[in-house]
């Protein structure tokens, strides 16, 4: 199993549109652990056109409770046990992660109840493990050390990003966040950066097809970062590369990777990719393995 980061879905936002890609979420491979970061709609289809096996679940790590990041916690495990998953599975989220897992068991209790009954499985509430995190170390375990920041992301308080570490590599995720200097400091010398990024140009047409569209370009405005912004974190850090991630907007048909690295350039002159769903990008050169750009 190569070490390598593969963008799940790689929009920002939850909506969905014909054509589109999918919200937030990532699998990281590293020193043997398979690893999702973030479970927004569409996980559990990318994890196995990812070619990955569903019993090979290992460690979850969900930065917020927005649902662009969470709907599909509780599907994707359920999903997975039905697979045939019989290990444990160690879910790492902010306070109020149990209580979504709790409230999600109880809405599938009959057919969690029938399965264990009729199809001889392990009680699927006794293999999954919730940790609720703050800021600092997370975890720490077979070598895979896992540490948390709390970021800017209003009205969320409890977002953060995460940083892992193993055998000298660190990959870095931003969460969603508005510029935050101390992000630099944390994800300080890391192999890849996977940062958030807007773009200026794509917001009004965005909030106009959207809806409620003074508010939403509020909270767009007050809670994430332009790309520029992600390209100054990335500089400051002094990452090998930067991966641009939760592309808000990532279906606006006026706006392709061209553009997006013309405003990231303005900050950040090191190697560079848009993420795509489906994108690979391997640690061992922190090189994108299919599709991005390179530089």
């Amino acid at each position: 199993m190569p070490d390598q980061l593969v963008i799940l879905g790689s929009k920002g936002g939850p909506a969905l549109r014909p054509g589109g890609p999918w919200p937030s979420s990532s699998l990281l491979q590293i020193g043997g652990r398979t690893v999702v970061v973030d479970c927004g709609l569409g996980v559990t289809r990318g994890l196995v056109d990812a070619g990955i096996s569903l019993k090979w679940l290992d460690l979850i790590f969900i930065t917020h409770l927005h649902s662009d990041h969470v709907l599909e916690l509780g599907p994707l495990l359920h999903t997975a046990w039905t697979a045939g998953l019989a290990t444990p599975v160690g879910v790492f989220g902010p306070p109020g992660i149990g209580h979504y897992w709790r409230r999600f068991c109880q809405a599938m209790e009959f057919d969690i109840e029938i399965r264990i009954v009729d199809e001889g499985r392990p009680d699927i509430r006794e293999l999954v493990s919730i940790v609720e995190f703050g800021e600092g170390q997370v975890v720490e375990q077979r070598g895979l050390k896992v540490s948390a920041l709390r970021v800017d992301h209003p009205p969320v308080t409890d977002c953060f990003a995460l940083r892992f570490e193993y055998a000298g590599r660190s990959v870095v995720f931003s969460a969603d966040t508005a510029f935050y200097p101390p992000l630099a400091d944390f994800a300080r010398g890391g192999d890849i950066l996977v940062h958030e990024a807007m773009l200026e140009q794509g917001i009004e047409r965005l909030v106009a097809r959207t809806g409620n569209g003074a508010r939403l370009k509020e909270h767009l405005l007050a809670s994430h970062s332009f790309a520029e912004e992600a390209g100054r974190i990335a500089s400051d850090a002094d990452v090998t590369r930067l991966v641009l991630n939760h592309l808000i907007p990532a279906d606006d048909p006026e706006i392709g990777e061209a553009e997006w690295i013309a405003a990231v350039r303005k900050t950040w002159a090191g190697d560079l990719t848009i993420a795509r769903d489906g994108l690979v990008v391997e640690l061992s050169s922190a090189k994108a393995a299919q599709g991005g750009e390179t530089a």
